[in-house]
């Protein structure tokens, strides 16, 4: 019988463990409630109709609002949230000018995940949560929620809030959004998310 041992961990392998945020972390961080959790992903769900694997970051104004958003596909395997914050940093320098100037930051940036599996926190979402700190504080903007979307319905992590409608195979139709003859979806009556300027951009992370 031979007895051996597992070669020590890398540097990198060591910094991509630390690169993401546990539940406990997430929920010590003082990450700002949404009032209205259902009509923000609602209404990031029908302006960017997410399938699994799409990210949709959007900066939201003190009153809830929806400033800016961008949507993007994350085509890479690895897991590491310097990859995931140089990707959100990327779409947000493209939808909005930075609050750097400010003493204190005023605009909230929430994150919403479409992917397989369960709605539990995985690993990869604590990379995502990890990159989305880390992209608000080099953006001047505060860290708001981090939302999943999986065929179990939407689920704002670390606050046991979610519901049903809308998933990860959510139709336009499902969701009261008309498909124009052009293939553009518009909401019918979109909710006050529907603000002044609401980017959507393709990239692979």
């Amino acid at each position: 019988m031979t007895f051996g041992f597992a070669p020590p961990p890398s540097a990198d392998s060591v910094s991509r463990v630390g690169r993401m945020l546990q539940p406990a972390e997430w929920a010590a961080a003082g990450i700002p409630l949404l009032r209205n959790p259902r009509e923000v992903v609602t209404g990031l769900h029908s302006r960017h109709l997410p399938t699994p694997s799409t990210v949709v970051v959007a900066v939201l104004d003190p009153d809830e609002r929806l400033t800016a958003s961008a949507s993007f596909v994350r085509r890479t395997a690895a897991v590491d949230g310097w990859d995931f914050r140089n990707a959100l940093l990327a779409q947000l320098r493209r939808v909005i000018p930075h609050d750097l100037r400010r003493r204190t930051p005023i605009r909230t940036a929430v994150l919403l995940y479409c992917r397989e599996g369960e709605s539990r926190w995985t690993d990869e979402d604590g990379a995502w949560m990890w990159g989305l700190r880390d992209a608000c504080t080099l953006h001047g903007l505060r860290c708001g929620a981090y939302i999943t979307l999986t065929r179990d319905g939407w689920r704002v992590l670390g606050e046991g809030r979610g519901g049903r409608r809308p998933h990860s195979a959510s139709l336009p139709t499902e969701l009261d959004v008309a498909i124009e003859g052009d293939g553009d979806p518009k909401a019918l009556p979109r909710p006050h998310l529907g603000a002044r300027t609401a980017l959507s951009h393709s990239a692979a992370v």
